[in-house]
């Protein structure tokens, strides 16, 4: 069951309907909360299950209903004031439900790694203590919580930490649009590490988690490239062939772009994959963002 069935959960239930032969290879279930979706999910040989994440009476219906449980859907955005923002509401609801019957045989939660909050350009291991500076990282380390307590009642559960995810065939998920912009970017004097994935190589991830994930383990699913940001975008300017974006400082960006931009140049950090190569052996389709934009 894909609880989430975005850009990246239909990616894995692609990977999952079929065998070589073009014959289903599994049940796939989606969680929705929209019903005009069923004719999208039946068209992609995937089963709609219909509740909201918002609404935990609505989910009683997925105690026992799958063996194994993708979890790519994001917290909840808090109200205004609300003094339990640092909660996701939405993890607790679905593993209330989960428990109502016997447990899936192992389930995957995708979080981020802004739960590590700034690591000074370090190296990071998924041994290292968070340190969430948002709310939205709180919520995500909350529900790390709540899935790794799940784990003491038999639940074999994983979690992924994913970095910027990007793909060609995605949307927004390419540099293209804020080259074309002309959006400046930090001189490298001020610039910070930034990681990424393709989506692909996410998608594969998960479906690796889910049959070869540790219990309890935790999993950078991060690709090999070791960028700097304004680096990447240099990059990808030069691949298609676009002006360079102007470089500006620290103080100057605090002026001149906006705050949602300025949240992602205040960490810096490079992850680790060592564990999920060796624990999940996965080969990266695109090790590094040289070879997925080009895909």
């Amino acid at each position: 069951m894909i609880v989430g069935h975005g850009d990246v959960g239909q990616r894995v239930s692609r990977l999952l309907v079929t065998s070589g032969r073009g014959r289903q290879a599994v049940q796939v279930l989606a969680l929705s909360r929209n019903p005009e979706r069923a004719e999208q999910l039946h068209a992609q040989a995937v089963r709609p299950l219909w509740g909201d994440l918002d609404d935990p009476d609505s989910l009683r219906r997925l105690a026992g209903i799958a063996t194994r449980v993708l979890h790519l859907a994001p917290p909840p955005a808090p109200a205004a004031g609300d003094e339990h923002r640092w909660l996701d509401t939405r993890t607790t609801a679905l593993l209330r439900a989960l428990r109502l019957r016997s447990l899936p045989r192992s389930l995957v939660y995708a979080s981020t790694s802004g739960v590590y909050g700034d690591c000074q350009g370090q190296w990071v291991s998924e041994t290292r203590s968070v340190a969430p500076t948002t709310a939205r990282a709180q919520r995500r380390v909350n529900a790390e919580l709540t899935v790794r307590f799940a784990g003491r009642s038999g639940l074999r559960a994983s979690i992924l930490r994913i970095p910027g995810i990007y793909a060609p065939d995605r949307e927004g998920g390419t540099p293209r649009t804020r080259l074309l912009r002309g959006t400046a970017v930090l001189q490298s004097a001020d610039d910070v590490y930034t990681n990424h994935i393709h989506a692909d190589d996410l998608a594969r991830a998960c479906l690796l988690a889910l049959w070869r994930g540790k219990p309890q383990r935790i999993y950078h699913a991060s690709d090999d490239t070791q960028l700097k940001m304004g680096d990447y975008f240099d990059l990808a300017a030069d691949l298609y062939g676009l002006a360079r974006p102007p470089r500006i400082s620290r103080e100057q960006a605090q002026t001149e772009l906006p705050a949602s931009l300025l949240s992602f140049m205040s960490e810096s950090r490079r992850l680790s994959n060592q564990r999920l190569k060796r624990d999940l052996r996965l080969r990266l389709r695109y090790p590094t963002v040289t070879e997925g934009l080009q895909s």
